[in-house]
Formats: structure tokens, C-alpha cells, sequence
């Protein structure tokens, strides 16, 4: 009887899959929480005034290099992915970023400007050496048994929501109530703890991600290209030229501000336009003169399936560009113009909430845990150890900020603890919207990006109609939470129906010998988002000061909503387009 290569993996199983399954789920639980912890801080920190800790920036400068950072992590995946196909393998690549990652944070908590400008180059080149090599690992583990593959994922992801969750919960409440340096620190530990726990029980995956295979023959489908189509020199330099200008700007952009000119690549005006615009503006007619010389060279299926990979990939730059002010705008929104300090009822009503937000999912974590320990403890005791170290500060810093918030009189609702909801919405509907995905009812790929973009236009609108009262130039305000909570539950559902299928699109629309190069520029588009992100963010402090902050929230609300009626149009000719992939 003739045994697949993976078996191995499925011997003696946690909850039914592998056990080096649950030790990807904690390192990346670790990972997400140094990273979703860190980053739910970043702009507060920067924004916050000197007495306070912080560095006393305007908000301009803090949304600049929050859009530059975020936007740098995804780039970064390109290299990291490189490296790990072509070099040293996907488990030395996540390995080198987790100790990349721990010694960025490390330098995070210091707190001068050399070590947090070292800190964030560090977390970026962490983040694109970890971030696309622990699915794969997975998908390496799980390729004779693809059945399973969708339930693999499934609690893969519900460890990257646990950390994000259990990192903003615990990394904002430190760093906003003890002190900055509390948050990044804290951040950091986990992120060590996470390397640590791998690297102990790295032989769990036997050869998995060792040292890197040869790509196997894709198989050709109908209608592709029958010959590889190799860009000519031409393309090559437009390629060359139109990420060194893109990449020049986005480093530019926050050092030219917080440097207020003094160091400015880009310091000349052309046609009346700063040198800054004109480069970036170029950047893109370059990358869109490579498409349109580009893409009429494949077969027509392929050609078609590009242009609507090419469609998905511009909504999405949109659909980040909005969502991703959670961090940002909607994080200084929560500070400076919401009522957090709830009495009476409203306090002891969100008391009881938040410690069972807090003691249940760490409760089930923990469960998981015990359950891995069961099977692993003898043969990979140290990992288990340095997991079960972890698990205790965990719960020790959990249950520390829990007493400290029952014991005040008031219950008074940190600015970062709203990014928290995001997980927890996740963890709730998740399940939801996977049976409506298999149910008769599954919306095509058009659909399924216009009620995701609907869903994050309406999200918008309440915080708009929150901050109705606010008027132009307004430094506080205290409007109720309840506006915030709506937009994050809105901006969950929109991001289920379309942050998972997403990639999933891109892997069934291009041929196999293409997704590398597509899934880079699927990266592309989520890195220009996260750097138009920032931009919005800078808009809203000059919006806020003349129109009120209501407009430019009303403003992110007609953009998400005009983008999803214009998938919802174009339906019928994006499904030609696609050529029967649902």
C-alpha cells in the first residue's frame, strides 16, 4: 500500500490536523500580536505630546511614515518570498524574520529617533521575510490531503486574529496607561517567544522548507499560452524605472516632512507641480504604459483574466486605502472626539463585556495549548516550555489590566482598544459568511467586491453622521462609541467578502507559471493602498480644519460606494472577462 509523502504529518493529530500545524498557529499568534500590538501605537506615539511621552508631531508627519512603514511591509514580501524560494528556504526565512522582527522592537522600546527609525526598517524587512512563508510551509504540509487544506486555514487564521486581537488588547492598555516603551517592549517579548517555540520544534515539519525545490511543470489549461512570453529589455526598464521612482517616493515623502525640506530628493517644480508629484505621477503612467504594451501579447483567456486581475487589483487598492485608517484617523478620531469615560450602567456594562472579551478567547487559546502539549511535551519539551512561559505572562498581564479596569470607579475605554473589535468581528462572522460562500446564494467575484465595498462605505457613514457635531478646527469632542463599534463591525464584513477570496481569485485567474509575478503585483496594489492610506490620513487633519472632520469621513464614504456600484455594473463584462472562473 503505497503512502503519500505527507502522511507522516497526520500521525497522531491535534483537534484532527497535523501538530506542526498549532505550532505555525502560535508563532504566527506571537508574530501578529508584536505586529497589530505595535502598530494599533505608532501613530499615537508620534502624535502624543512630549509630557506625555510622545514625540509631539504634527499628525501629517505621523500619517506619512505610518503609510510609508505599512506600505514597506508588503513590499517587502517580495524579497523575503525571493529569498525563500531561491535561497535559503521558507523555514530559515521565518526564522530570520522573527529575529529581525524581535530586535526591531527591542529597539522600538528605547524610544530615541535612531533606534525607532532602526526599529521600523528592521520590522519591515521582519515582517517580508516571515509574512509569505508560513502559508506556505502549510501549503506544503497539507498538499496530498487538499480536503483539509480550507479547515487548515481556518485555524491558521484564527491564530493570526487571536494575536492581533490579545496584541492591541495588551500593547495599547500598557502603552497608553504605563508607558510607550511598555507597549513596543511587550511586543517584542512575544515576538521572541514565538522564534523561540519555532525554532525548538522546527523538525516537527520534517523537510518541509529546508532548502528550496525546484518549481514543478505547471500544467497548460485551455485557451492559455502554449510558449513562455519573456519580457523584452524595453519592459524590463519600465519595470526598473517605475519601482525605483515609486520606492524613492514612498522613502521620500516622510523624511522630506518630518524633515520639513531639509532633506528632499525631489526638491524642483515642473509645469507647476511639486517634483514629489511629478515623480510618483510618472511612476504610475510607467507601470500603466508596461500593462497596456504588456497584456495584448498572451493568448486571449489570458489576456482577458489579466485585465480582470487588473480590475480586482485597482478596487483593492481603494478597499485598503479606507479600511486601513483603523490605525490612523479612526484611531485619533477615538482619542481626541469620542466619550470614553462610560458611568453607571453604560460602565459596568462594558466592564462585564470587556472581561469576557479578554477571558474567553485566551480561555480557548489556552485550550489549544494544553491539547498541543498532550501530544508534543516529550519529544519537543523546550518549545513547549518557552509556549507555557509565554501563556503565563499572557495571562498575568491579561488579568493585571483586567483588575486595574474593574477597580477604577468610571470605565474609561482606551483610544486603541477599538481596534480590537476587527478580530473579534472576525472570529464571530467568519464561520457566517463561509457557509454563505457555500451556499446557492455565493455572490460572483464582482459581487462579492461591491458588497465588501458597500459594506465599508456604510461603515464610513456612521462615523460621518458621528461626527456631524464637530465643527471645523475642533480639537475635542466627545461622541459616543457606539458610532466607532458600527464602523468596525461594517468594515469586518466588507473585509470578509473581500481580503480572503482575493488571492484566491488571482491563483484561479493566471496561469500557474504566473502567479509568482501576479501575486507581486497583488502585493503591488495592497502596497500603494497602505501608502494611500497614509495620505488620506494626512487629508483629514487639513479637512478636519476647514470643512470638519464629518466631510472627509463623507468623503471615504462616496469613494467605497461609487467603487462597489462600479463593480456591480461592470459584472457582466468582468465575467466575460474571467471566462467561466467563479
Amino acid at each position: 500500500m503505497s503512502t503519500n509523502s505527507t502522511d507522516q504529518f497526520f500521525e497522531n493529530p491535534v483537534i484532527g490536523h497535523p501538530q506542526g500545524l498549532f505550532v505555525l498557529f502560535f508563532t504566527e499568534m506571537w508574530e501578529r500580536f508584536s505586529y497589530y500590538g505595535m502598530r494599533a501605537l505608532l501613530i499615537m506615539f508620534f502624535t502624543a505630546s512630549i509630557t506625555d511621552g510622545g514625540w509631539g508631531w504634527p499628525e501629517e508627519y505621523a500619517y506619512a511614515i505610518f503609510g510609508t512603514y505599512v506600505s514597506l511591509v508588503y513590499l517587502s514580501t517580495l524579497l523575503g518570498g525571493y529569498f525563500a524560494d531561491k535561497k535559503i528556504g521558507y523555514r530559515w526565512a521565518v526564522v530570520v524574520g522573527a529575529l529581525l522582527m524581535t530586535l526591531g522592537h527591542a529597539c522600538m522600546a528605547v524610544e530615541t529617533p535612531f533606534f525607532i527609525y532602526t526599529g521600523l526598517t528592521l520590522l519591515v524587512f521582519g515582517s517580508g521575510f516571515f509574512k509569505p512563508n508560513m502559508t506556505s510551509i502549510i501549503s506544503e504540509m497539507y498538499k496530498d490531503r487538499p480536503q483539509k487544506k480550507d479547515g487548515a486555514y481556518t485555524i491558521f487564521y484564527m491564530g493570526v486574529n487571536a494575536g492581533a486581537f490579545v496584541g492591541i488588547l495588551l500593547c495599547g492598555y500598557f502603552g497608553e496607561r504605563v508607558g510607550w516603551e511598555w507597549g513596543f517592549g511587550i511586543a517584542g517579548i512575544f515576538m521572541l517567544f514565538g522564534l523561540l517555540q519555532f525554532w525548538f520544534a522546527q523538525d516537527i515539519f520534517g523537510k518541509i522548507g529546508l532548502k528550496p525545490i525546484k518549481n514543478e511543470a505547471v500544467v497548460l489549461q485551455e485557451g492559455e499560452d502554449t510558449q513562455l512570453n519573456p519580457f523584452t529589455k524595453f519592459e524590463l526598464l519600465l519595470i526598473v524605472v517605475a519601482s525605483a521612482l515609486g520606492l524613492s517616493w514612498i522613502l521620500n515623502d516622510p523624511v522630506s516632512k518630518i524633515s520639513e525640506g531639509a532633506y528632499d530628493l525631489f526638491r524642483f517644480e515642473l509645469f507647476g507641480l511639486a517634483g514629489s508629484h511629478v515623480v510618483i505621477i510618472t511612476a504610475i503612467i510607467l507601470f500603466v504604459l508596461l500593462l497596456v504594451i504588456r497584456i495584448p501579447k498572451y493568448a486571449r483567456v489570458t489576456r482577458d483574466r489579466m485585465l480582470a486581475v487588473v480590475f480586482f487589483a485597482f478596487v483593492t487598492i481603494f478597499f485598503w486605502a479606507i479600511f486601513e485608517q483603523a490605525p490612523g484617523s479612526l484611531t485619533i478620531f477615538a482619542r481626541d472626539y469620542t466619550d470614553r469615560v462610560l458611568e453607571g450602567n453604560a460602565g459596568l456594562i462594558f466592564k462585564i463585556v470587556d472581561a469576557l472579551i479578554t477571558i474567553v478567547p485566551l480561555s480557548v487559546i489556552t485550550w489549544v495549548l494544553i491539547k498541543l502539549f498532550s501530544k508534543t511535551f516529550g519529544k519537543y519539551s523546550l518549545s513547549n516550555i518557552f509556549l507555557a512561559l509565554s501563556f503565563v505572562i499572557v495571562w498575568s498581564l491579561a488579568l493585571y489590566r483586567l483588575y486595574d479596569k474593574l477597580t477604577q470607579d468610571a470605565a474609561e475605554v482606551d483610544a486603541s482598544w477599538f481596534g480590537i473589535l476587527n478580530s473579534l468581528f472576525i472570529i464571530i462572522l467568519a464561520p457566517l459568511f463561509s457557509k454563505w460562500w457555500e451556499s446557492k446564494y455565493n455572490p460572483n467575484a464582482n459581487m462579492k467586491y461591491a458588497i465588501g465595498m458597500g459594506l465599508l462605505g456604510i461603515g464610513m457613514a456612521f462615523v460621518a453622521i458621528g461626527s456631524a457635531g464637530i465643527p471645523p478646527g475642533a480639537k475635542t469632542a466627545s461622541v459616543s462609541i457606539i458610532w466607532l463599534i458600527l464602523v468596525y463591525l461594517f468594515h469586518t464584513m466588507g473585509e470578509l467578502c473581500i481580503s480572503p477570496v482575493a488571492l484566491s481569485y488571482v491563483s484561479k485567474l493566471v496561469p500557474g507559471r504566473m502567479i509568482a509575478m501576479m501575486f507581486g503585483v497583488w502585493y503591488l496594489a495592497v502596497a500603494i493602498g497602505m501608502k494611500l492610506a497614509g495620505v488620506f490620513g494626512e487629508a483629514s487633519t487639513s479637512i478636519a480644519k476647514t470643512e470638519g472632520l464629518s466631510y472627509f469621513f463623507w468623503l471615504l464614504t462616496a469613494v467605497a460606494v461609487g467603487l462597489g456600484v462600479l463593480s456591480a455594473a461592470l459584472y457582466p463584462v468582468i465575467k466575460k472577462l474571467m471566462h467561466g472562473v467563479r
